[in-house]
């Protein structure tokens, strides 16, 4: 077998807090790499949640460029962009491309809903990626497997549906959406202007991806039915390899995978999980100064485990269904501090996103034998700890903690020849990092601590609830 081609691509990761680019060889080595925070959304009413102005493409202008300054190798041996964003967000465009509203986030009431034209000059519709898409290149093509939610699609197909119920249902026009392409195939190539502001040569082509969850299951090298991915982001929630789309149920789902024809099974989760370990920091900082994520690691190592009674609802954004939910922290005596309360949180991600997994795993009819864990929490050696003892299987963590990056890279590298086939790119760009085996002393722990989350949580979850 010849060895892959040589040369880099460039991998945006936008995720929901922030946007991050690499610049990856064919080996999966980072030569450069940069992150931009992104702003805090808007809420012009409530329930509605937006970016601001153009912040997705600002951010990607502002990233690519830091990490292009600080490539030292030869700019002409960048082979293309692999593009991966936010999945669920909802972009409407006037007919030449620019916004006609601001992007509306995963978050906003409106996209479990039909499409409302709410201005007149609305021409498109389309997925954040299939805005980013036309930014870089001036097409109008979107990676099919980030159309998640409310859309005209046959998952089956992936591809728009041939039934006219389905646009009725969706509240979409056919002529207003664009055109699909599966992971791995071109959306264009990177026009001039797009190229003078990012710093690379014009011409690139621009690779699809899928949606930013799938695609960080293709940079952790997700491929072990037995295994489960926790996705450590905002949203948090596990997945599992699948071969086919499943009826709806209530404890999976079914998403695309970021190779082209495969699936993902995925639990229900928490909807603002590690923001909600940012949201507690910040306030942290607000109040007495900056606090880091590892001072307060540090600081939660040395609390015992249960956080000294400590219980956190993390509904700090309610779902659909339950709209009257609020996230909430119970259990105080006064001996309890900043990271008891920080241990809490992380001990309830811990808790409710294993209760979703081994809810998925029983519907899908399989065991669960390992955890692989990605986004910034799977830098924290007490987070994986954690982990390992609430889910009672080895955990890993890849060796780029920047998952969804190096599966944009890794999709980049497939659709422009550095690798020729899928898995030959995970082989050779996916490195494993940490493995932390479960304690047996924490396991039974975590198994009490459990049980008081089950006593506790749906208590604390009917107390909003309108009368019966």
């Amino acid at each position: 077998m010849s060895a892959p081609a040589t040369g880099y691509v460039v991998a945006i990761d936008n995720g929901s807090q922030s946007t991050k680019v690499l610049i990856v060889d064919g080996d999966g080595t980072v030569h450069a790499s940069a992150r931009v925070a992104l702003r805090p959304y808007s809420s012009p009413a409530p329930g509605r949640w937006e970016h601001p102005d153009d912040d997705l493409w600002d951010s990607i202008v502002a990233a690519t460029r830091i990490a292009v300054s600080g490539f030292a190798g030869d700019p002409s041996e960048i082979r293309g962009i692999g593009l991966c964003t936010i999945r669920f967000c909802r972009a409407v465009l006037r007919a030449d491309g620019s916004l006609a509203q601001p992007v509306m986030s995963w978050m906003d009431e409106r996209l479990p809903r039909p499409f409302e034209r709410e201005t007149d000059d609305a021409a498109y519709v389309t997925t954040s990626s299939g805005y980013i898409g036309h930014r870089l290149t001036g097409q109008r093509r979107d990676a099919a497997g980030n159309v998640q939610g409310v859309w005209p699609i046959d998952t089956a197909r992936w591809a728009w549906s041939t039934d006219d119920a389905e646009y009725a249902r969706t509240g979409m026009d056919p002529a207003m959406l664009f055109e699909l392409v599966p992971p791995g195939e071109t959306l264009g190539a990177l026009t001039a202007e797009a190229a003078a502001l990012l710093g690379l040569p014009a011409g690139l082509p621009v690779i699809a991806t899928s949606n930013d969850k799938a695609v960080e299951a293709l940079g952790a090298g997700l491929r072990d039915e037995g295994e489960a991915l926790l996705s450590l982001g905002t949203y948090v929630a596990t997945m599992t390899p699948g071969d086919r789309p499943l009826p709806p149920h209530s404890d999976v789902w079914t998403n695309f995978s970021s190779v082209p024809g495969g699936y993902l099974y995925e639990s229900s989760g928490v909807r603002r999980g590690m923001w909600t370990v940012s949201w507690f920091r910040e306030l942290l900082s607000s109040a007495a100064g900056d606090a880091t994520e590892e001072e307060l690691n540090r600081g939660a190592e040395d609390v015992p485990v249960g956080s000294g009674g400590l219980v956190a609802a993390l509904d700090w954004l309610a779902p659909t269904d339950e709209p009257w939910r609020r996230g909430a922290l119970v259990g105080f005596d006064g001996t309890q501090g900043r990271f008891h309360v920080y241990r809490a949180i992380l001990e309830a991600l811990a808790i409710e996103t294993e209760a979703g997994d081994a809810r998925a795993r029983h519907a899908l009819g399989r065991p669960r034998r390992g955890l692989v864990v990605t986004g910034g929490g799977s830098g924290s050696d007490l987070m994986l700890r954690i982990l390992a003892a609430v889910y009672d299987v080895p955990v890993r963590a890849p060796r780029v903690h920047d998952a969804a990056g190096m599966g944009a890279a890794i999709c980049a590298a497939v659709g422009t020849g550095l690798h020729r086939r899928w898995d030959a790119a995970i082989d050779s760009m996916v490195g494993s990092g940490a493995v932390v085996q479960p304690d047996i002393e924490l396991v039974q722990e975590y198994a009490d601590v459990r049980l008081t989350y089950e006593r506790v949580i749906p208590r604390v979850r009917t107390l909003f609830a309108p009368p019966a």
